[in-house]
């Protein structure tokens, strides 16, 4: 080293829990409406501290999939397009990393249900495209989106490393695993869950019960955080049940939004914790992966 040249010093680690803001909203039928509304939400998450913003899926429009209709391929853009471009802007001038979910149009007769991860500095870091594509009555997604290639994935943010699952995919351990096995410290989750008319009170309150509980599952079984974020409100008939919230590596609910209003959920995550968890839970220590090969048969031998 030349005489009084200083070596390179590294970054300084950051300091204190990873803040995470859930935007929970209601969506309208004006997609430029409901960007304005999310990026005044992105703007209260971030003077609360947060560093970490969550959108709901598909926030920029109502929830299209009740029916198969190819008018509402209107919809879809680009990624970059015109969303991440006004996103990034917040976030830059925010300096918080954001979770866009997006319909993105990655090709004529191509598209995806996705979601952007952008930076701090505006850019994108990472785009998840959506894997298990459910089709059932009122969610149709089949018709709309092709399952994601972009596999099961992590990215590094400068507060923590974020692996991005969308609704559907919080049903499958696989996914989960995967995604932790990837070095994510938090399963981020965005959502659009609720009740068909047809589905009795008890029903709804059935499901909702197991669409948290599966999602605290994931979390114990990894020992990661788990944030999921769900939309609220009705729409032709579904009646979305918010209630989003995130959980701790122990699957403990840190905190949970209401079931019918706007929310935006700022909740701390200490990630010492998830190597705290898997010292004492050491499930990734003692998995048998010599024996799982059965996980690739559709079912059974």
């Amino acid at each position: 080293m030349s005489p009084g040249k200083r070596p390179k010093q590294s970054p300084e680690p950051p300091v204190g829990p990873l803040r995470i803001a859930l935007v929970q909203m209601a969506c309208g039928a004006d997609p430029a409406r409901n960007l304005r509304r999310a990026l005044a939400h992105l703007e209260a998450a971030a003077a609360k501290g947060a560093s970490l913003v969550l959108l709901q899926e598909l926030f920029l429009s109502r929830y299209f999939c009740f029916e198969e209709n190819h008018d509402w391929f209107r919809l879809a853009e680009t990624i970059p397009g015109p969303t991440t471009a006004a996103v990034g802007k917040a976030a830059k001038a925010l300096g918080t990393t954001v979770v866009v979910p997006l319909f993105e149009k990655r090709a004529a007769g191509v598209y995806h249900n996705s979601a952007a991860v952008i930076g701090p500095d505006g850019t994108v870091l990472d785009v998840y495209r959506k894997m298990h594509i459910p089709d059932d009555p009122g969610f149709y997604e089949k018709f709309y989106f092709t399952p994601g290639d972009s596999g099961f994935k992590a990215v590094k943010t400068p507060r923590g490393t974020v692996g991005t699952l969308i609704c559907w995919d919080q049903w499958f351990p696989e996914a989960a695993r995967l995604t932790a096995l990837a070095g994510a410290e938090v399963l981020a989750y965005p959502t659009a869950i609720g009740g068909i008319p047809t589905d009795s009170r008890e029903d709804h309150r059935r499901q909702m019960d197991s669409w948290e509980t599966m999602q605290r599952s994931h979390a114990i079984a990894n020992g990661v955080f788990v944030a999921a974020v769900n939309r609220v409100g009705k729409e032709n008939g579904v009646k979305f049940w918010g209630g989003s919230f995130v959980c701790g590596p122990d699957g403990r609910i840190l905190a949970r939004a209401g079931r019918t209003g706007d929310e935006v959920l700022v909740v701390d995550c200490d990630l010492s914790r998830v190597e705290h968890a898997r010292q004492h839970w050491p499930f990734l220590r003692d998995r048998r992966i010599d024996a799982y090969i059965g996980l690739i048969r559709r079912f059974g031998e």
